[in-house]
């Protein structure tokens, strides 16, 4: 009797998390660039297991407004534009959400790996002592004024051995985690809240936008044999490490594209406007054949009718993108180098975000990290049309891809996202969802 009533309750449990999925929400992604903000919906029905791809029921983006160097600048041109989009998404997908998680590269965004350990009994490991053995790693990472938006397990060890991906169930006198935290200034977090709330939608939390793009970029055999990616962005380049399966850096810059542009509008005496089109049609960062006898005419700066246009040889536009680039790469070289982020000897380069189309961008990586590199696009969204489906759209993508297959953090996003000032005092207590669903 005792035997049956077991199985009875097992199967009630089994219909009511098959009935609890049946009734999830679409999943809405808003990538916050300054180039453009796009938004990315996905009904539950969009998730294929089998395969591990997604479809997307609706995407939109528009040009981005309040947006400068990852920061937002306007409250109100940033939320209209984070609401255009929506609305844009929701058109496509024939239906309406009510939360979005913002994937961005603004916010001064930190990584730092905690450690921790703890004593075990003579009984096997189980979910109890994971749960002390983060709750002491967290108890580490705690910083003034910021913001946790990420805290994800590296490795765990038992005893004297490492790398270990499931303790429980193992014996052993110590147990050990490392964590990855990655976290944004307070005020960072919450002006993104705010401006969400504007958009007359909730704010379901924030992810980095390199982490994202690269779980939407990155094959697995790169994530487990180690890799950088590099979103390169309109206002900053930001990248993330994976070493051994797992994310255990995050870093950037703030300088991208639109700084390109700026260059090429000063050097050429041309409009932003007029700075851009010449970028997109004639720009490049290596060298061309006949660069120095083919001209490209740029408009001229005001609105005098009788100014001409600008004309300058093909060459000069490449010599003033092509130190900027360069510049852009070799410092997040040197930040990375300054973190200590474990990359590994073999890693390679994969380069997501709207700036990595320009030309030459690959060949100037090449040389600055002596690395292979390669173009990323969203992987396992085949149905994307082809103006969705570039480096741009990596990070929308990549927050669809996370809220489907993971990987799952130690402590819930929504608890992360809490914005009363105590909804994170004790965030492991209250969410540890990846315990049962990712080890």
């Amino acid at each position: 009797m005792v035997m049956t009533a077991t199985r009875a309750e097992e199967r009630k449990q089994r219909e009511g998390l098959k009935a609890a999925l049946a009734r999830q929400p679409v999943i809405a992604a808003v990538d916050l660039g300054a180039s453009k903000v796009a938004c990315f919906i996905m009904k539950p029905e969009g998730v294929r297991r089998g395969d591990r791809t997604l479809t997307t029921a609706g995407v939109g983006y528009v040009q981005s407004r309040g947006v400068r160097a990852g920061a937002i600048v306007n409250l109100d041109e940033a939320s209209e534009a984070i609401a255009q989009a929506v609305e844009r998404a929701e058109s496509m997908a024939g239906c309406s959400v009510t939360g979005v998680t913002v994937a961005t590269a603004g916010g001064q965004f930190k990584s730092h790996r905690v450690k921790a350990r703890v004593g075990l009994s003579s009984r096997p490991i189980n979910d109890s002592d994971l749960q002390r053995a983060i709750t002491a790693a967290v108890a580490q990472a705690r910083q003034a004024g910021r913001r946790p938006v990420h805290i994800l397990p590296i490795a765990w060890s038992v005893d004297n051995q490492n790398h270990v991906r499931d303790p429980r169930a193992m014996f052993g006198r110590a147990l050990g985690v490392e964590l990855l935290m990655v976290s944004i200034t307070e005020t960072s977090f919450q002006t993104l809240g705010s401006c969400v709330e504007r958009a007359h939608l909730e704010f379901a939390g924030v992810v980095a936008a390199p982490f994202v793009s690269a779980l939407a970029a990155l094959e697995e055999d790169e994530v487990d044999l180690g890799a950088v990616c590099i979103d390169m962005g309109g206002g900053a380049t930001s990248a993330a490490v994976f070493t051994g399966g797992a994310l255990v850096h995050v870093d950037s810059v703030p300088v991208g594209g639109h700084h390109v542009t700026g260059d090429i509008a000063r050097g050429l005496s041309t409009s932003i406007v007029g700075a851009e089109r010449i970028k997109t049609l004639h720009g490049s960062a290596i060298a061309s054949a006949n660069e120095d006898r083919e001209m490209i005419e740029a408009p001229p700066r005001g609105d005098d009718p009788g100014a001409g246009p600008v004309i300058a040889p093909r060459s000069l536009l490449k010599g003033i993108i092509a130190p900027r680039v360069e510049e852009t790469l070799e410092l997040l070289r040197e930040r990375l180098k300054a973190s200590g982020a474990p990359v590994e000897p073999g890693a390679g380069i994969v380069l997501t975000g709207g700036a990595s189309q320009l030309a030459g961008v690959r060949e100037v990586a090449v040389r600055v990290f002596d690395r292979p590199v390669r173009l990323g696009r969203p992987r396992r969204v085949p149905h994307l049309a082809d103006a969705a489906s570039g480096p741009a759209f990596c990070a929308a993508a990549g927050v669809l891809h996370r809220a489907a297959f993971g990987p799952r953090e130690a402590v819930e996003s929504k608890v992360l996202a809490g914005r009363q000032p105590d909804a994170g005092r004790n965030p492991v207590s209250r969410g540890l969802a990846w315990l049962k669903e990712n080890l």
